[in-house]
C-alpha cells in the first residue's frame, strides 16, 4: 500500500552553502532541557594555563536543537569519531 505518489521516489537532500559561516572553536559545553538541547562554542583565550588565575572563554555560537536532532548528532559524532581513533589513536579527553 503507497501513501502517496511520491511514496517510492527517492528524495535527494540539496545542502546549500550560500549563508554559511565558518567559525573555530576550541570549546564547547551543554546544557539541556526536556524541550531543547543547547550546544555553546567558543574560543578559550588563556594561553598560559600555569600562570591565569582564571580562564577567559569567548563564546561565539549558541546552537539550539531538539532532542531529536541531538540524538541523530550524537550517533554522526560517534561515527567520524570512532572512524578516526581507528586511523589515528585514541582521543583521551579530561573530564
Amino acid at each position: 500500500m503507497q501513501n502517496g505518489p511520491d511514496s517510492t521516489k527517492s528524495r535527494a537532500i540539496i545542502w546549500r552553502e550560500n549563508d554559511m559561516v565558518t567559525q573555530f572553536a576550541n570549546v564547547v559545553n551543554v546544557q539541556g532541557t526536556r524541550e531543547q538541547v543547547d550546544l555553546f562554542f567558543g574560543t578559550n583565550r588563556t594561553w598560559n594555563v600555569s600562570e591565569a588565575s582564571d580562564v577567559v572563554v569567548d563564546l561565539s555560537n549558541r546552537i539550539i536543537l531538539t532532542p531529536l536532532a541531538a540524538k541523530r548528532l550524537l550517533s554522526v559524532l560517534s561515527g567520524v569519531l570512532g572512524e578516526y581513533e581507528s586511523r589515528h589513536g585514541r582521543l583521551d579527553i579530561e573530564s
